[in-house]
């Protein structure tokens, strides 16, 4: 692959392609990597090129294969980077891939938003466990000074009977 430094060897060429072919033409030229395009209309708006649509819809494409990439690697999963470019798929491929990463962006929206979802409930559900178990230990503790309290009125009671005269009488 040669670069584009001023030193390599250049040569300015103007291609006229058809509108059927421009996209494989295209397509070729830039896997080789020895070609860099110019543009011809700077003065046109982006929106008003020809291919602005497609354009959009690979911008899109990327922008979601980014976000994959992103989620991947945040799990730590390994990825195998064969270190080549894959060709550029034909336009009827692209719609196939489209719905693919749109499909796979969706899902994966949907399996974090369910995490999330796990962890807040289950960090709720922890923190009513902890308050569950400190209020048990309370309830045990008002229990037990409950029933000392109760004991001792008890047997204050029968403390006091005991002192009372009349009580104390044995018949027989």
């Amino acid at each position: 692959m040669g670069s584009l430094f001023r030193s390599e060897e250049m040569a300015l060429c103007q291609l006229f392609l058809q509108s059927e072919a421009a996209y494989a033409c295209v397509s070729e030229l830039g896997e080789l990597g020895l070609v860099q395009f110019r543009d011809l209309n700077p003065d046109v708006n982006a929106f008003q090129r020809k291919f602005v649509n497609e354009v959009r819809r690979c911008d899109e494409m990327e922008r979601k294969l980014r976000y994959l990439e992103k989620e991947i690697k945040k799990d730590g999963i390994p990825m195998l980077d064969t270190g080549e470019s894959p060709e550029a798929p034909q336009p009827r491929e692209m719609i196939d891939l489209e719905a693919t990463f749109e499909k796979l962006e969706n899902e994966l929206r949907e399996v974090n938003q369910n995490a999330e979802a796990l962890k807040r409930n289950f960090l709720e559900l922890t923190e009513l466990k902890h308050i569950l178990r400190k209020t048990q230990v309370f309830f045990d503790e008002m229990a037990d000074n409950q029933n000392e309290d109760e004991q001792a009125q008890l047997l204050g009671e029968e403390a006091v009977r005991a002192n009372q005269p009349g009580q104390n009488l044995k018949l027989g």
